[in-house]
């Protein structure tokens, strides 16, 4: 086999794995996460069902499949944010960080429920699905201590217990918009424009006169 038609069927591969998972969050979109079904996704693509197994041997692969692409999509929309940033400022950049975080986890809410609720019985990411969530986590602790080092922060905001509470709360906040208001956009939603008072809280928490 020549290298161009091995490239040319790798690329038809990804492609068709890409179509099955666009489909995928269509269906979840319409049915609910938890009800996703494997023969539902293979009739929407006109494909029979021991096709679609060559890609995905089960919905568990799908789920994860999406874990990983959900991951690589909010942690991509929030350095995109903060690199186009026009400050240096580490609370503003922390904010904006945030802010990214937030509109698109509104703007995605099944890659959300997926990532962020436990709305799968059983469903476990994998290492390979997890690592882009587990940078994402990096990326907190940067942000963090980029304030630490600033003079902004105590040390402690930086360790495990800040990142939990930081994650608590703007977690928090998301989890009450996206089921008290799903429509809303961010700017208009009761609780997400909250985001930037819940930040204040946390930095003022944890300021250097206050330990």
């Amino acid at each position: 086999m020549s290298t161009t038609v091995s490239d040319r069927r790798t690329r038809r591969r990804q492609q068709t794995i890409g179509e099955i998972l666009d489909v995928a969050i269509e269906l979840m979109e319409a049915e609910g996460v938890a009800a996703l079904s494997l023969s539902a996704v293979a009739r929407r693509l006109g494909m029979q069902p021991p096709s679609l197994y060559q890609y995905f041997p089960s919905k568990m692969a799908i789920y994860d499949a999406l874990f990983q692409r959900g991951a690589e999509l909010f942690l991509a929309a929030q350095r995109d944010a903060v690199a186009a940033a026009t400050t240096d400022d580490v609370v503003e950049l922390h904010l904006i960080g945030v802010t990214a975080f937030g509109r698109w986890a509104m703007q995605n809410p099944v890659y959300s429920q997926l990532l962020f609720w436990r709305t799968i019985p059983g469903f476990e990411p994998s290492v390979e699905a997890f690592a882009p969530a587990q940078e994402a986590l990096a990326e907190i602790r940067r942000h963090l201590q980029a304030g630490v080092d600033a003079g902004r922060l105590r040390p402690d905001a930086a360790t495990e217990e800040g990142i939990a509470v930081f994650t608590s709360v703007t977690a928090g906040v998301l989890s009450q918009q996206m089921a008290n208001e799903p429509d809303a956009s961010f700017e208009e939603g009761r609780f997400s424009r909250l985001l930037p008072v819940v930040l204040e809280m946390f930095y003022q928490y944890y300021a250097p006169t206050r330990g």
